[in-house]
């Protein structure tokens, strides 16, 4: 069975919610999500602590209160949530097959709009050798274990990675009872900010042994130690532990959006889209952390909601670029740059402005820590911006000015985002 609808939204997290709700508001008529998970609202969910909703909402809200609000905002704004129903694939270019509890169906629209998120890579993708045993965790699976069904997760844990959700896993493994006994990063210091290393580990007395790996995960049936070795001296050492949590090294779930063969960025491996989040297949719109490594779930929204806007003007105008639009390139040890692209005709407008892309700024991010750093924009010979920083940190984002956007050649090449010492 077929159908159609105005605008079709596949993931009903924060970023696909927040579209839907804007679109309704701006009059779009019959708008539906698409959410494999039977709940909607996405990660936050199953991420109970507060922080949520400062950016979109203008409220400080805990993960579970924050997604019901969304979920429950859509649905009085008449959006169509559709839970427990999976996109497998496509029938046409903005057809899409459906699998759910009622069967296979298939849903079109003159719009569709890809929200659906990013994950952890697991220990698997990693390459940590090793017995394969119970207690190896990503993150996410540790918070639905705790939050959604209440189970336990062992009495001592080691964390891989500290960056933010890191330390957020930490207070999860503290309120399931579990004691985090050291937290592993290969970065010289941890990315977060000090107050929450304090509130999760410091208190606590946990370690963070920077410069290091875990090389070797040992135990069977359930894990017993892993094995983490210096990266700068070469020495090994085994920590006993019953649970092994990995953390961050985000990917898209960019599996739909490869298998409608949309032109890809290899640095964030995700859709390349361009300001108005267009992919390269007309009609197709992207938004929220499928664009990138995972941003705070706020961020995501108000990404959806710009992209709506995006959506609306499409589908008011049927206008869509005809010319490819220009590469936005990173280079070493910028990791990726977001939006990817800009609309070749963008730098030729007149009222080209900062708020062309969302947030009116490109979202970059660094490999390694950089002090008195020194961000360049150029394409060709010629420097468009350029803008200091005290210090570059992995795992954060990099607000960067889209002013430069009115003084791109249309004609010209890549844009270039290069960063050096000031």
């Amino acid at each position: 069975m077929s159908t159609s609808v105005d605008v079709v939204i596949v993931g009903g997290g924060p970023a696909g919610l927040a579209a839907a709700i804007e679109l309704r508001r701006l009059g779009v008529g019959r708008v539906v999500v698409l959410e494999r998970e039977q709940q909607a609202g996405g990660i936050p969910r199953h991420t109970d602590h507060l922080g949520f909703g400062v950016r979109d909402m203008r409220l400080v809200l805990r993960g579970p209160a924050y997604a019901a609000r969304y979920a429950r905002l859509a649905r009085d704004a008449g959006v169509e949530v559709r839970t427990g129903t999976s996109v497998t694939g496509w029938a046409g270019p903005r057809t899409l097959e459906l699998t759910s509890a009622e069967g296979r169906a298939q849903l079109a629209a003159p719009a569709v709009l890809l929200a659906t998120g990013c994950r952890e890579r697991p220990r698997a993708a990693r390459l940590v050798p090793g017995s394969r045993p119970l207690g190896v965790l990503t993150t996410g699976t540790l918070q639905q274990l705790v939050y959604l069904h209440h189970q336990p997760v062992g009495r001592r844990a080691v964390i891989v990675g500290a960056e933010h959700v890191s330390f957020s896993a930490a207070l999860t493994l503290a309120r399931a009872g579990a004691r985090p006994v050291a937290m592993i990063t290969d970065q010289p210091r941890h990315q977060t900010y000090a107050p929450l290393v304090w509130l999760a580990a410091g208190r606590r007395g946990v370690g963070v042994l920077t410069s290091s790996a875990v090389t070797y995960i040992l135990g069977r049936p359930r894990v017993e130690a892993v094995e983490v070795t210096d990266l700068v001296s070469g020495a090994v050492r085994e920590i006993a532990c019953d649970t092994v949590v990995f953390t961050g090294d985000w990917i898209p779930e960019h599996e739909l959006a490869r298998s409608a063969d949309l032109v890809m960025d290899p640095a964030t491996r995700a859709p390349r889209v361009d300001g108005a989040l267009r992919t390269s297949a007309p009609g197709v719109f992207a938004a929220g952390n499928l664009l990138h490594g995972a941003e705070t779930a706020d961020v995501a929204a108000l990404s959806g909601r710009y992209a709506a806007r995006s959506v609306g003007a499409f589908l008011r105008s049927g206008v869509w670029p005809t010319r490819p639009p220009i590469a936005v390139e990173c280079e070493a040890p910028l990791r990726w740059v977001s939006p990817s692209a800009i609309d070749a005709a963008a730098g030729a407008s007149s009222d080209a402005t900062a708020g062309a892309v969302p947030h009116g700024s490109f979202l970059l991010r660094v490999s390694a820590f950089i002090e008195r750093a020194l961000l360049e924009v150029r394409q060709d010979d010629r420097r468009l911006w350029q803008q200091g920083y005290r210090r570059l940190v992995p795992n954060r984002s990099i607000h960067a000015s889209a002013a430069w956007i009115r003084e791109v050649d249309p004609s010209g090449g890549p844009i270039r985002v290069r960063v050096s010492r000031a």
